[in-house]
């Protein structure tokens, strides 16, 4: 088992921040594979391949989404702040500002 996706010994985190920290890699992969799909359909000339592969670009949307509710759930002031940033219209850096300091007192 590879832990690259770890900072400490991984025989010393407890099982949860391993969990955690396996959810953290598998989204930032999600993420990865996004961008691939989106560069490869950019430049796909041929219609059939390029609907196969929004497929499959729909189904990294999907797992990206589970992922991240997934560490939402189990990250209170993550979710506190996400919140007030996600689905919001207007200015998204004063969102974020204005989130953060909402929910850490700041």
């Amino acid at each position: 088992m590879g832990t690259d996706q770890y900072h400490e010994p991984p025989s010393e985190l407890p099982a949860e921040t391993r969990t955690f920290a396996r959810m953290c890699a598998s989204l930032a992969e999600e993420a990865e594979a996004i961008g691939w799909y989106v560069q490869r359909t950019a430049v796909e000339p041929d219609a059939e391949s390029r609907a196969i592969m929004l497929d499959s670009l729909g189904e990294e949307f999907k797992h990206f989404s589970m992922e991240l509710e997934f560490l939402l759930r189990r990250t209170p002031l993550w979710r506190e702040i996400a919140y007030g940033i996600l689905f919001s219209e207007g200015d998204i850096v004063r969102h974020g500002e204005a989130s953060e300091a909402e929910a850490t007192g700041d």
